[in-house]
């Protein structure tokens, strides 16, 4: 019997005793009654979770329900107004309606057995969805029968779509309550909603049902953990580019409930959701068509993933910048330079062309839109500046930059309230802050700006904004450590740029930074971001660079870094160097070079026992410690890269002080030339030997008047250095004039002889690279590499690695074509065993 029969004026029904029934229009108007009275209360009844997400409700729903029991009161009693007739009576039939209508309940949960015509399934699994709609009472109702939710489950696999909706919103409605989601998870919902929302063409409505029942199922963190699945991911992802916003929305609070659990960030990371929700928090109200549900999810996500330090860099990566909350009152203090001539956001004045000024300031009004020849020179990152605190300002100014009442209210936790911004607006509420009186919210912003800072384009981006000036001053007039070290650690990573060194060096910094490094009393930790900082602008490297493309240091310049690296700060970095980490080792010995090359006369270094701490940076552990476990090989390889840097260093350094006939005077050479022809011979990568060759030669040359190749000194430089980097040329190198010098200088040291030279180059993978050569063009390096390799055929061990390398259809080609070294090529033929 079907559904459509109960909806008549006097129906009969079938129950379970076989008992014939009459059931009047009456009897289902106080169904009605029931469901419309509950929904009033449905804030009151439904419990809610502590969690900081939104249960879905459907009111266009509730607003179909009402229209059906309109025309069922129209069709039965053929009278208008029959809603307000029950409103009015509803008082006196309150009691009798709530049992009446929680009687008939079990009927529809008993018509959705799977033995019912499909067409009474369907509407019966309407009508007990617009039931559950009536609130706590009503879902109670519903899952006090045993076995009703795998029934409703069951119809998810309908190929009806109006019954797909309501059963999917039926299971969205009861997992609106605590108590029933654990038992909707247990169910199989989640993976018969992922199978339905996986259907290539499905209703729009039947996705807002699906993804809200997901949305209020990970409420509960453990659902979370299953909900995380790879294939639900990707299907959410992409309902965040669906047409519908209802879909749009929905999507997004799935992914900010499943945020919550620290547990499914990788997934959420892997799955790719940083591009596609910071991708909706850039874009305007227009694209999203006004959506601020979805904005506000999107950055819910996004805060939650910037928790974590790497996922911040993705975030950051992807255009949106983490802003601290301050409060409204904290702008307050902001006073914008109304009256005086525009200036670009770095500080940096703009030209007066005007004789004499406007007398109503208009050409400071329209200063921005006077287009001249000059306009090439403003660069893009300048403009965003620009227009950052344009908006910025505007936002101060009006006091609507931030609404944020309950700041006051929430004590501690206030420190942790962040907020996101896209990049342009981001980096100029960061500067704008730094600029106002209060202490702890430019702290704040200090700390926003370092974790902000991680790559050239964020870096030259806060440089451009203004960052730098206010950074400076706030290191130089402020003496608690709370507020120093997220200033120094934010010009650390500013001053990661060759750009912005610069820049800072410009506002007088250094000064500061080494007044602060002289002072016995600060931590470690403060002694350790200063040195950064110092080590990154008097860089000696970078240095010799910006004299060979920039020309020489200006006077002024030059004279206030000689002032500034006297004999006390050489004295403060020898001891810092002596007691302290191998980062700071290594940055005390960068900054001490830099003094070399800014103050040639060197008396003052040497005497402050720099040999000790020359001894100390050669002597690294790290190249005693053998590679035994392979968990451990990670370590010891970034030991091994901190090591090489240190020794590195410590060579260059070394070097230029060998200069000195005073220096030279003060040293055991032997001892140094043993150091470093131990680390030559020892694993640290390749790149890091350059100078302790170049060390080791002038040591050499300084001790020992031979020169010649075969002096024991040359020879390991030949071994351990040249002929592995001749081979690294040869394979990773992409220019053809490298690989032929390469070739031809292997070829040289080979064919006089030196000792072990065919052993060295066979061991580091020299074959391969000289087998691949054959095969060029170039007929010099060609021959070269026939030589070589003839040279290594004549030991029987190299044999198998040259055949495997592929030589011998090369040198049969060589051979056939008769090319000018086809009688080398044969001879290398006749040595192989083939």
């Amino acid at each position: 019997m079907s559904l459509s029969t109960i909806a008549s004026g006097i129906g009969v029904l079938e129950l379970p005793c076989l008992r014939l029934l009459p059931i009047s229009s009456t009897q289902i108007q106080f169904l009605t009654v029931e469901a419309r009275k509950q929904s009033r209360r449905i804030r009151c009844e439904r419990s809610f979770s502590p969690f900081p997400v939104l249960i879905q409700s459907n009111r266009r729903l509730r607003h179909g329900f009402s229209e059906l029991n309109s025309s069922f009161d129209r069709s039965n009693s053929g009278e208008t107004g029959s809603d307000t007739t029950l409103k009015d009576g509803e008082e006196v039939r309150s009691e009798s309606s709530s049992g009446v209508g929680d009687s008939y309940v079990g009927l529809f949960v008993g018509m959705l057995g799977l033995d019912n015509d499909p067409l009474d399934r369907e509407q019966a699994i309407e009508t007990l969805w617009k039931y559950s709609l009536g609130g706590k009472k009503c879902i109670d109702a519903i899952m006090q029968f045993h076995g009703c939710l795998n029934l409703i489950v069951n119809l998810l696999k309908s190929e009806s779509s109006s019954a797909c909706e309501a059963a999917a919103g039926l299971i969205r409605s009861i997992a609106s309550v605590n108590l029933y989601r654990e038992s909707v998870a247990e169910s199989g919902a989640l993976e018969e909603i992922t199978a339905l929302l996986s259907r290539p063409s499905l209703a729009t409505v039947v996705k807002e049902q699906c993804i809200c029942a997901l949305w209020n199922l990970t409420v509960d963190e453990e659902i979370r953990e299953k909900v995380a699945d790879f294939d639900i991911l990707r299907l959410l992802i992409s309902f965040l580019e669906d047409d519908d916003v209802n879909v749009k929305e929905a999507a997004g609070g799935v992914l900010a409930n499943l945020a919550l659990s620290r547990s499914t960030h990788k997934i959420l990371v892997e799955v790719g959701v940083i591009p596609k929700l910071a991708k909706l928090l850039k874009a305007d109200n227009t694209e999203n068509k006004g959506s601020k549900v979805i904005r506000k999810e999107a950055r819910n996500v996004l805060l939650e993933l910037a928790k974590d330090e790497y996922y911040r860099i993705l975030v950051i990566e992807e255009g949106v910048v983490p802003i601290p909350i301050i409060g409204a009152d904290a702008y307050k203090s902001f006073r914008p330079d109304l009256y005086s001539w525009p200036s670009l956001p770095d500080g940096i004045n703009i030209e007066q062309t005007a004789k004499a000024p406007s007398r109503f300031g208009a050409s400071e009004l329209l200063l921005g839109l006077n287009v001249d020849k000059n306009v090439d020179d403003v660069d893009e990152a300048k403009m965003k500046a620009i227009v950052g605190r344009t908006n910025q300002q505007f936002l101060a100014r009006i006091g609507a930059i931030d609404f944020e009442k309950e700041i006051k209210s929430e004590g501690p936790g206030k420190s942790q309230q962040l907020t996101l911004l896209p990049c342009v607006d981001g980096v100029a509420r960061l500067v704008l802050i730094l600029g106002l009186a209060d202490e702890l919210a430019a702290t704040r912003a200090a700390e926003s700006i370092a974790d902000a800072s991680i790559n050239e384009d964020m870096r030259v981006s806060f440089m451009e904004a203004g960052a730098v000036k206010p950074l400076v001053q706030l290191l130089a007039n402020n003496n608690k450590e709370t507020v120093k070290l997220p200033v120094i650690r934010a010009l650390k990573n500013l001053s990661l740029s060759r750009t912005v060194c610069q820049r800072i060096e410009a506002e007088g910094a250094v000064w500061f930074l080494i007044n602060l490094l002289k002072q016995p009393e600060i931590s470690l930790n403060v002694t350790e971001h200063v040195l950064d900082i110092i080590a990154h602008i008097l860089d000696p490297s970078k240095e010799m660079e910006s004299k060979f493309y920039e020309g020489l240091v200006n006077g002024s310049k030059a004279d206030s870094r000689k002032e500034v690296l006297d004999a006390a700060v050489f004295s403060r970095l020898v001891q810092i160097a002596k007691t302290a980490s191998p980062n700071l080792l290594r940055n005390a010995i960068s900054v001490i070079e830099f003094g070399i090359i800014s103050n040639p006369n060197m008396d003052t270094i040497i005497s402050k026992d720099i040999t000790t701490v020359l001894d100390l940076a050669l002597r690294q552990k790290v190249l005693e410690e053998p590679e035994n476990e392979a968990e451990e090989l990670e370590k010891h390889l970034l030991k091994l890269e901190e090591a090489g840097l240190t020794i590195s260093a410590a060579s260059r350094l070394l070097t230029k002080l060998l200069d000195s006939e005073s220096f030279r005077q003060t040293i055991d050479t032997a001892v140094f030339i043993e150091l470093v022809r131990k680390i030559l011979r020892s694993s640290l990568p390749l790149h890091y030997k350059d100078w302790v060759a170049a060390c080791l030669v002038k040591l050499t040359a300084l001790s020992s008047p031979s020169q010649s190749l075969n002096n024991p000194i040359n020879l390991e430089v030949t071994l351990y250095k040249t002929i592995p980097s001749l081979v690294e040329q040869m394979s990773f190198s992409s220019s053809p004039e490298t690989k032929e010098a390469a070739v031809l200088e292997l070829n040289k040291i080979v064919s006089e002889g030196v000792p072990e030279s065919i052993q060295t180059l066979a061991s580091q993978g020299g074959i391969e690279p000289l087998v691949k050569l054959l095969e060029e063009r170039n007929e010099r390096c060609v021959e070269a590499s026939l030589s070589v390799l003839y040279n290594l055929s004549m030991d029987s061990e190299n044999h198998t690695a040259i055949i495997r390398a592929g030589a011998v259809p090369v040198l049969r080609r060589i051979v056939m074509s008769q090319r000018p070294q086809w009688e080398k090529a044969l001879r290398l033929l006749r040595n192989l065993p083939v």
